[in-house]
């Protein structure tokens, strides 16, 4: 999770929100990603989406079944998905998500049965630190806004 949140800062350091996600096999890195969807112009440039590209690319194949995916947020509707279609075979995150959070949050997807891949889910872990970042990110963001009357792009 370490990494996760290494890739979170380089999120906020390219000024997009700080989510950082690293895909890992047999105890090795194969992906790493963090957020850049503003920067980029793509809605799906999530980290979890970034990683799990960057491992399908180093194995060359777009099943990750073997692997684990540590992201610092609770992943989204689109990237649980993702994480289903590749068939990741375990997720741990940081911070939950309650806006759009679908493994505990607002949904639990990994849990429906009528879904055709399943997955391991721990959740909270440093849930401390990477909630901290993000907070602190769009605490930022608000005193920008209202004293510099920017455009809110988050």
């Amino acid at each position: 999770m370490r990494l996760a949140i290494e890739q979170a800062l380089l999120a906020q350091d390219a000024d997009e929100v700080p989510v950082g996600a690293v895909v890992v096999q047999n105890q090795i890195v194969i992906g790493y990603g963090f957020n850049h969807p503003i920067q980029s112009h793509d809605p799906t440039a999530h980290a979890e989406i970034m990683a799990i590209r960057a491992a399908g690319n180093t194995l060359g194949n777009y099943r990750l079944s073997e692997c684990v995916l540590y992201v610092t947020l609770e992943p989204c509707v689109m990237c649980i998905g993702a994480i289903f279609h590749a068939r990741i075979k375990r997720l741990v995150y940081a911070a939950a998500d309650p806006k759009t959070g679908v493994c505990g949050s607002i949904l639990n997807l990994p849990t429906e049965s009528k879904l055709n891949h399943h997955l391991q889910v721990t959740g909270g872990v440093l849930a401390l630190e990477a909630s901290a970042l993000l907070k602190s990110f769009f605490a930022q963001r608000r005193v920008m806004s209202k004293c510099c009357h920017h455009e809110n792009k988050y």
